[in-house]
């Protein structure tokens, strides 16, 4: 999946909108789940309604209230 430049070096990248968070380094086997995720990530930073963690880690994403979405399980 193509990163964002404004989001090179983060994993976990949220919508703060949605409180949904999106992992970067995930690799869905389904080629049609990973063209989600990338169109999901590029209409937050077209927002710019993102958010990132550090540590940059899921446990303080969902710390923060964002929980996980279904498409990087």
């Amino acid at each position: 999946m193509d990163i964002p430049r404004e989001l090179a070096g983060c994993r976990f990248v949220g919508d703060k909108r949605s409180q949904i968070v999106y992992d970067m380094e995930s690799e869905p086997a389904d080629p049609a789940v990973a063209e989600q995720i990338a169109g999901a990530v590029a209409d937050i930073v077209a927002a710019q309604s993102y958010a990132t963690f550090g540590p940059d880690e899921l446990p303080e994403a969902r710390n923060r209230g964002y929980r996980l979405s279904r498409l990087c399980r």
